[in-house]
């Protein structure tokens, strides 16, 4: 995606809103969902998450689709994994498959329910963070709670470099495309094998011109940040509180139920 998500971090409806209360509600929500024992609590961490994102945050639809789109795939499939190899419960049904007998239980069921909401509990509480948190506001509380400062430095270059390696790739991508680089399977592997040696080139180039950049600017070994001049608003604080603690709750008291 040539699209940044940091670019919608800058530009959603919930901007303004104190980065500590979005990091407490979505890091509390992920929490609340790996650790809730039912699956009712992570699939209403799901639901509940990204009705924030997309009705607060004005977050488009279809981008927020295509995001949980990539995550699916893997739930899906490891859900299948678990619904006929996972045991335990009343069998529902049994097959057998290239001589393997295989069969779906009350206990599969559960499993399998589980580990596809949780996935989709946590990562729908991730892109509420990712598309509605700008990551310099991030580093302000990471400096802000005391983490190591080479921690949060080396963050923050590790962080530049990554997009800085996405737009290489795409260009040398779009050269290799105008050029039919990719017209046959042989001629694929030839360009993807190309692309991955300039990139290991454009890297060490661009690493090398912002060292002498930042040395231009008399870097003394230290990163300097914002300071986060947002305060807390209680009103804020409370509505977070709640909405936490009714997952708790749900997470508590649903136990070992189950959806299905």
């Amino acid at each position: 995606m040539e699209t940044i998500l940091d670019d919608y971090a800058h530009q959603n409806a919930l901007r303004e809103v104190d980065t500590r209360l979005k990091l407490a509600l979505g890091v509390g929500a992920i929490l609340i969902g790996v650790f809730s024992a039912s699956p009712l609590a992570p699939a209403m961490i799901a639901v509940s998450m990204s009705l924030i994102t997309i009705g607060l945050a004005k977050i488009p639809v279809r981008l927020y689709a295509g995001l949980l789109a990539i995550p699916l795939t893997f739930a899906v499939m490891s859900g299948v994994v678990i619904l006929l190899v996972t045991g335990g419960g009343e069998t529902l049904y049994s097959f057998s498959l290239l001589g393997f007998p295989l069969s779906v239980t009350t206990g599969s069921i559960h499993q399998a329910e589980l580990v596809i909401s949780r996935t989709f509990g946590g990562m729908c509480s991730l892109y509420f963070i990712a598309l509605t948190t700008p990551m310099v506001e991030l580093f302000s509380v990471m400096r802000s709670l005391r983490l190591p400062r080479e921690f949060v430095d080396l963050s923050m270059l590790i962080y530049r470099s990554i997009f800085v390696l996405i737009g290489e790739a795409i260009a040398i991508h779009n050269a290799q495309v105008m050029r039919n680089g990719y017209t046959t399977f042989r001629r694929k592997i030839y360009a993807f094998s190309m692309l991955s040696a300039m990139l290991f080139i454009k890297a060490w180039e661009r690493g090398e011109a912002l060292l002498v950049a930042m040395d231009s600017r008399c870097y003394d070994g230290k990163l300097e940040l914002p300071e986060n001049e947002k305060k807390i608003s209680w009103k804020g604080a409370g509505l977070v509180g709640t909405y936490l603690a009714a997952l708790l709750i749900l997470a508590v008291f649903s136990g070992g139920l189950a959806i299905l």
